[in-house]
């Protein structure tokens, strides 16, 4: 008889919050900077160009700051700490019997009208982060560790953005 071994639960939440903030504490103590994704994608993206088109490096001033010269844009805290989150998530998943691939949405959107919300929104976010010159996760969790009345303030305003437009995105899943 074969059996089927079920997800294990979630971690309690007051738990997870207080490893994220011991996890945020080593960041700032190891690396002398929080949390954030975009700044590792701006490495990634800047070590791309760097094999494809070097000289266009070394010319603007962006890409040159991060990887101009004898700089390897490779080097950075945030590049290893971007390869640590993508394989802790895979790890976690495996362990916790979670990994399978599945879009999750609800029953009155099609797959592919939530891949296409999915990926707008992604690129929103994406551009507004490249913009501010940093993402929301490192904005609001290493930015309010800080105390930052800007990030305290940004904080806010994304939840506060959150819920005003869950009004009108709340058909796409009840």
């Amino acid at each position: 008889m074969a059996t089927t071994k079920e997800a294990r639960p979630y971690v309690n939440p007051y738990l997870a919050g207080t490893l994220l903030g011991v996890v945020l504490f080593l960041a700032f103590f190891i690396t002398g900077g929080g949390l954030g994704a975009s700044g590792a994608l701006t490495h990634v993206q800047t070590g791309v160009l760097s094999w494809f088109a070097p000289g266009h490096v070394d010319r603007n001033a962006y890409f040159a700051d991060i990887a101009g010269g004898r700089k390897n844009p490779w080097a950075s805290s945030e590049v290893y700490m971007l390869v640590g989150t993508a394989v802790g998530g895979l790890v976690s998943g495996l362990v916790n019997r979670r990994f399978k691939l599945e879009f999750r949405k609800g029953p009155r959107v099609s797959t592919p009208a939530r891949v296409f919300f999915a990926l707008t929104g992604g690129a929103i976010m994406g551009y507004g982060a490249r913009m501010a010159r940093g993402c929301t996760s490192g904005q609001a969790l290493s930015g309010v560790a800080t105390l930052s009345a800007g990030s305290l303030a940004f904080a806010f305003a994304i939840f506060a953005s959150g819920y005003a437009l869950a009004w009108f995105v709340r058909r796409l899943w009840t």
